[in-house]
């Protein structure tokens, strides 16, 4: 394997998939992620969701106000909607013009916050059409919640029964199937017929590129470790890390950076979620690097992304630098704290 270099410049990269809640604990989300990244695609998944072009509006300002507040001018939030089995086509046009980057499927009971998702995908083939009629991209939690299907194979199973026969029916259909976390999804994505058009991606976060299930369970349970959809085998990491280290174009990043406090992680029945959004780029970095290719992380990273929604990749570089960094233990959260990904532990890479 070549040696690797000490420092590595790119593009300025963005993040595909975030979540930063809401009212106070969203200042000290968007301040990690603002460090790193030009651009967000914002998870619409609170409580209420955000389900309507108005409802979007005003959840657009205010992180606006809060980014005023932290004297950020470098960022832009992109804001999608919640599909819903009762999301009406009109919603779609009026997205459309308003900028709304997507529609996110959540199906219900998948996720934080998910019980108001689709029961169904059948409820929303009209809307779907019109989504591929106006070029606007479906974003998907891609899980089935059947009780009597394992958890760990709710990924594989939602391919077969859902995105195949979904993206049959709507073949133009741009389709992002988020946070893929099996050899399946990857080589699925990988493989898919797209009759030379851009209309399947994925994204893929730091925790399932870095780790495997065992991590969860090492000398105890670790509930900060604990994300959904879930950590899987050492085989499904490895994938993991093979397509997003290939050059394709069809995977870039996306965090899936999911702030809960400590006392929410810490408890009986603790949140899903990894706190990413502090580190996220040495995270990657330290992944790429394991196999000898950080030379393709600007790519999935900084290019891939931005072509898929048809948005100008950004200009400004940034600098990683081969420099120990030692995360917290913990962070700020509002009047809260919350505890990162790889919290008390040295990774090699960071933002200089």
């Amino acid at each position: 394997m070549p040696t690797s270099p000490t420092q590595i410049q790119l593009i300025e990269p963005d993040d595909w998939h975030l979540h930063i809640r809401d009212g106070e604990i969203m200042k000290d989300v968007l301040r990690d992620t603002a460090r790193q990244f030009a651009r967000a695609i914002i998870m619409p998944n609170l409580n209420p969701p955000i389900t309507t072009v108005d409802l979007a509006t005003a959840y657009h300002a205010r992180i606006q106000a809060q980014l005023s507040a932290l004297g950020v001018d470098h960022f832009t939030p992109l804001m999608t909607l919640y599909l819903t089995d009762n999301t009406c086509v009109q919603e779609v046009s009026k997205a459309k013009a308003a900028g709304i980057a997507a529609f996110k499927l959540y199906p219900a009971g998948a996720t934080t916050n998910s019980d108001s998702g689709v029961s169904d995908i059948k409820h929303c083939y009209a809307v779907l059409e019109a989504m591929q009629a106006v070029g606007m991209p479906l974003l998907v939690h891609g899980e089935v919640t059947h009780p009597e299907v394992d958890i760990f194979d709710r990924e594989a199973v939602f391919i077969d029964q859902v995105l195949e026969p979904l993206r049959k029916y709507f073949p133009e259909l741009k389709v992002v199937f988020e946070h893929i976390t099996t050899l399946q999804a990857a080589h699925y994505v990988r493989d898919a017929a797209t009759g030379g058009k851009n209309t399947l991606a994925a994204t893929i976060t730091p925790q399932h590129l870095l780790m495997n299930r065992n991590a969860i369970f090492a000398g105890g349970i670790r509930p900060h470790h604990y994300c959904l959809p879930v950590l899987k085998r050492e085989k499904h990491r490895v994938a993991l890390l093979e397509v997003a280290s290939s050059g394709n174009p069809r995977f870039f990043l996306g965090t899936d950076s999911a702030p809960h406090s400590k006392g929410a992680k810490e408890t009986a029945c603790g949140c899903a979620g990894c706190y990413s959004a502090f580190n996220a780029l040495g995270l990657y970095a330290e992944a790429f690097e394991s196999v000898g290719k950080l030379d393709k992380l600007e790519g999935f990273a900084s290019f891939f992304g931005p072509d898929f929604y048809s948005l100008p990749r950004n200009s400004k570089k940034i600098t990683l630098v081969k420099r120990p960094q030692k995360i917290p233990m913990e962070l700020p959260l509002g009047d809260s704290t919350i505890v990162p990904l790889r919290a008390g532990q040295t990774i090699a890479w960071s933002l200089d």
